[in-house]
């Protein structure tokens, strides 16, 4: 489990360094877990990259403990919320109208995108 962690790890951490390397607007760890996709991809695709903690799905069985205790990661969001309470109470007004509109602009953009994608795979069904 260490080693698979470790791969984990390494690959949010190589993807931290392209980021901040090439001054990309994303955050490293996407870049990190796009590495670790195109790793496993590689993994089952040759054989030969099969082995240590990429074999018998070790990375896989890591990182599916990992998800099963993700809300223990919100533990310090939650401790930084509650030592800015003062803030809240000044700002919490305008606070909770930005997470608000934050969220609308999120589904609007979630269903847009999922109506243009679901219109073009109608559309490359139905092309010969």
């Amino acid at each position: 489990m260490i080693a698979s962690l470790s791969i984990i790890l390494i690959c949010q951490l190589i993807g931290e360094v392209i980021v901040r390397g090439l001054r990309l607007p994303l955050p490293g760890p996407v870049i990190g877990l796009a590495l670790l996709f195109a790793l496993m991809i590689l993994r089952d695709r040759y054989t030969a990259l099969a082995r240590g903690p990429l074999r018998d799905n070790a990375v896989e069985g890591t990182a599916k403990g990992m998800l099963a205790h993700l809300s223990l990661l919100f533990v310090p969001a939650g401790v930084g919320v509650v030592q800015n309470l003062d803030l809240l109470a000044q700002r919490g007004v305008a606070i909770a109208l930005v997470l608000a509109a934050s969220v609308v602009v999120t589904l609007l953009v979630t269903a847009g995108t999922f109506l243009i994608i679901s219109r073009l795979m109608v559309r490359r069904r139905q092309s010969p």
